[in-house]
């Protein structure tokens, strides 16, 4: 009886472990399922009783984790970042080489041309060219515009222009001068010049210049150039032919050295040189005459500064042995006060 009690329970032995397996919620995730299985609830088109089991796809491998990996990507997350992505990825075009053939010419036609007339289309490029890439205006600059007082007589200068153009070609009629108080100016002429910008910091000039003072006055043919320097050293240098066949020059230079937002300070020279002797108007060749300049300047407005300073003035050569035939001084320092503006 025992024996036979033994063979009818073995069935129910062999089943247990199937019937333990099936019991255990934990069994989808342990990978030891045989894909026959019928319980297997990761292939079964509904979800089974255990949350976890629907992470799975329906036509993920026997491997319950294979299914988090998609087809495509590479074994390694960061392979698309390395340079070694397939030419679908992305990020490839970083890796191309730089084109070595030059760029296309830019095209000469207009497509608007094909819809308008042609001559039409070309007065309306003009315009907007006048409109907005040659736009004229007038400006007024006074460079100095000062008093010099002094114990034997106060004196005055200026130094200015107006003009009116554009920034490749303008028209200038520019001033300068001095003299002392209830006197006529000692240096009185007025230049008229057409400028013309030969670089984006330099430009060309020439003109006429006309001298009232000293007498007998002297008309001159300019030409020069001026601009800016590296540094910002504005620079002018221009040769005068006059009327009576001499030939003489000046060079001037100043820079800015700016001490706060509106303090400035502006040392300048000037120097003025002549090839022959001029007698008349008490000229001698070579270096005739220079003047030095240190102006400290404070600016109301980026337009308007006034300023004090101080000027130095002294003939040489030739030039001071006729001011000392005249009983004139061959030099002068002065203190100065003035203004300086842009309209």
């Amino acid at each position: 009886m025992r024996r036979l009690a033994l063979i009818a329970l073995a069935p129910l032995a062999l089943a247990t472990p199937a019937l333990a397996q099936q019991a255990d919620p934990h069994a989808g995730h342990h990978g030891h399922g045989a894909p026959a299985d019928p319980h297997a609830g990761h292939v079964m088109p509904t979800p089974p009783a255990d949350p976890h089991a629907g992470r799975a796809m329906p036509a993920a491998p026997a491997d319950p984790h294979a299914g988090h990996a998609m087809p495509q990507a590479p074994a390694d997350p960061h392979a698309g970042h390395h340079g070694h992505a397939t030419p679908a990825d992305p990020h490839a075009g970083h890796d191309m080489p730089p084109p070595s053939a030059p760029a296309p010419p830019p095209p000469g036609d207009h497509a608007a041309d094909t819809v308008w007339s042609p001559q039409e289309m070309a007065a309306a490029r003009a315009q907007l060219r006048a409109e907005h890439g040659d736009i004229r205006w007038p400006q007024v600059v006074v460079e100095t515009l000062e008093a010099r007082p002094s114990s034997d007589g106060d004196g005055y200068a200026w130094d200015g222009e107006v003009s009116y153009g554009g920034d490749i070609n303008r028209f200038v009629l520019a001033s300068e001068g001095e003299g002392r108080s209830g006197e006529r100016p000692e240096h009185f002429e007025v230049q008229a010049l057409w400028r013309r910008a030969v670089s984006p910091y330099f430009n060309l000039r020439a003109g006429v210049r006309q001298d009232f003072e000293p007498r007998p006055r002297r008309t001159y043919a300019t030409l020069g150039v001026e601009g800016v320097s590296p540094y910002w050293v504005e620079l002018s240098a221009a040769a005068f032919l006059s009327d009576a066949g001499k030939l003489s020059a000046r060079l001037e230079a100043s820079t800015d050295f700016r001490l706060t937002q509106r303090l400035v300070l502006q040392p300048s020279a000037e120097v003025n040189l002549a090839a022959q002797d001029d007698e008349a108007i008490g000229v001698g060749s070579g270096l005739s005459d220079l003047e030095l300049g240190l102006r400290l300047r404070y600016h109301l407005t980026p337009a308007f500064a006034p300023y004090v300073g101080v000027v130095h003035e002294r003939a040489v050569g030739g030039t001071a042995d006729h001011a000392r035939a005249h009983g004139e001084d061959v030099r002068d320092t002065r203190a100065v006060i003035g203004l300086q503006a842009m309209f």
